[in-house]
């Protein structure tokens, strides 16, 4: 049985909202304020949320982007504005519905199972999520093969990226500049290890805010390199 989740300050129309879905199957949960369905939406596992947009404590444009940042579960957000500009704001949030009230309860009921089929097709399709690797403002997208440096995206070579994306994977352990020679460019160094240490050097430009104290790729004297965390 699906879990929904509504977020509505407005007890007679949250009431009737819940009336329509469970019967037509779905567990219902009723939140009245902003803080406290934001922190049950965080807290529990739910399928789908209806999320009224005006909100004591937090409005649903906040709550849709904290949920948003954390998961990926179908928002449908209900308001009495009838702006465009609010509904092109839900929608740039991350919300995946805007309904405008008054709506039928009948209505609600066939977006939300419209939404649950869409939803569970793309879960069972096997989609996946971007592979990604975030240390302390960095952020490697290693199936788009992007790099972002607090939200500032940096263009990396090739090998650039691999030897970044390797040694973050592999925090505070230090590698040789054979073993990283060997590792991204599988291949046995054959005294040509400089080619390691100009790569650092790039890689330092373009992710350390002072390359001579660097915050992530430490040289450990006499041994290698270790990303800090």
């Amino acid at each position: 049985m699906s879990k929904i989740l509504i977020i509505e300050d407005e007890q007679t129309i949250a009431e009737l909202e819940k009336d329509y879905l469970e019967l037509a199957g779905f567990d219902v949960v009723i939140e009245n304020t902003g803080d406290e369905g934001l922190s049950k939406a965080l807290a529990e596992e739910f399928q789908l949320i209806i999320l009224d947009l005006m909100l004591p404590s937090i409005d649903g444009f906040e709550i849709c982007k904290r949920i948003r940042d954390k998961k990926n579960i179908p928002i449908i957000m209900v308001s009495a504005k009838k702006d465009d500009i609010d509904k092109i704001h839900g929608l740039g949030l991350g919300a995946d519905d805007y309904m405008t009230k008054p709506f039928s309860p009948s209505e609600l009921v066939a977006r939300v199972k419209a939404h649950l089929n869409r939803y569970e097709r793309l879960v069972s399709s096997g989609v996946q999520e971007n592979d990604v690797v975030e240390i302390r403002g960095i952020k490697i997208d290693k199936t788009a093969r992007r790099v972002y440096v607090n939200g500032e995206e940096r263009n990396f070579t090739t090998k650039e990226f691999d030897l970044l994306t390797f040694l973050a994977e592999h925090p505070n352990h230090v590698y040789t500049k054979e073993e990283l020679f060997q590792e991204i460019w599988d291949m046995e160094s054959i005294g040509d290890i400089a080619t390691v240490t100009v790569h650092i050097k790039k890689i330092r430009e373009k992710v350390e805010a002072n390359t001579s104290k660097p915050q992530y790729i430490e040289t450990i004297w006499g041994v290698g390199y270790r990303f800090r965390v």
